[in-house]
């Protein structure tokens, strides 16, 4: 199959080393989709108390135009090193990275992002920009922390819900993609007594609940396996805390695997406790997944 046209593969940057790398990994990404990639650079002026006249205030625009045209063909030079057949192109859009990414996401096939940057892009795994585009962004996120390695499974979090079916779909198209296996990690925990005269856990049979939980992961992974039958599928069914498990999946993974919100153990990924305590302590690049687009690009 040629590279061809269609959604592309979107990646921010800023000029930092950490948008360098994520440059990298989503000109692979764009290699084996078959898709192009673009560049892009958010551009806020600065606020300044100070007072401008038309000729300074010009002046300062330009270099600050210039330094982000810069940043924008340095990241294409560091894609072309990657691999110089991917169509590639680079834009600058003025506006915030929240706003920029998430427009830039509704014609995208994947938002690739660095894990920490600069300007409008600082911060980006614990502030704002992350969690806003994760949440909103109308394709797939990837955010490129730890080291990106060659080796190693593509990990899901699997917990039976809507975005977890997409997030297992978009992992075995990575795991397919990669040529590599895939593990698929459901987590449970003990129930919890919720009012006065509710089941006590200490009543309840935990084995039955573990059965009950191997049909979800089972049932969960069952489809997307025939439809990938070069995927090897390991299943891990974990008695235990789901940001742990993932977390600790990580250590080995080419890529972690997440849907944006979950329900059960699951629930609340990625605005509550556990997408961020796999946003901060994830060892390779994590996928969240609110919405994969189609080869029609719906």
């Amino acid at each position: 199959m040629t590279i061809n046209t269609g959604a592309p593969v979107v990646v921010g940057v800023d000029g930092s080393d950490s948008a360098l790398e994520a440059v990298r990994v989503a000109a692979r990404e764009a290699e084996h989709r078959h898709r192009p990639l673009r560049v892009v650079h958010a551009f806020s002026w600065p606020l300044t108390a100070a007072e401008l006249g038309p000729a300074p205030f010009a002046a300062q625009a330009e270099g600050l135009r210039g330094e982000a045209e810069q940043f924008v063909s340095q990241a294409l030079a560091e894609a072309r090193k990657v691999n110089p057949e991917v169509p590639a192109s680079g834009v600058v859009v003025d506006g915030s990275a929240t706003r920029v990414l998430l427009d830039e996401s509704r014609d995208a096939a994947l938002v690739v992002l660095g894990h920490r940057g600069l300007g409008g892009f600082a911060d980006l795994l614990i502030g704002s920009v992350t969690v806003q585009v994760s949440a909103r962004a109308e394709c797939p996120v990837l955010v490129v922390r730890g080291e990106p390695r060659a080796d190693g499974p593509v990990v899901v979090g699997v917990d039976g819900s809507e975005l977890s079916t997409e997030a297992v779909g978009f992992a075995f198209e990575e795991a397919s993609h990669r040529g590599t296996s895939l593990v698929a990690v459901h987590a449970w925990m003990n129930p919890v007594v919720l009012f006065p005269g509710d089941v006590s856990p200490l009543m309840v049979d935990l084995s039955t609940f573990a059965e009950e939980e191997e049909r979800v992961l089972a049932e969960s992974v069952a489809g997307h396996a025939e439809r990938y039958p070069d995927v090897s599928v390991r299943h891990e069914l974990v008695h235990g805390s789901p940001a742990q498990a993932l977390v600790e999946q990580s250590r080995g993974a080419q890529l972690v695997v997440v849907g944006a919100h979950g329900r059960g153990a699951l629930g609340g990924l990625l605005l509550g406790s556990v997408s961020h305590t796999v946003l901060h302590h994830a060892h390779s690049p994590l996928a969240i997944v609110r919405h994969v687009r189609t080869a029609d690009g719906s």
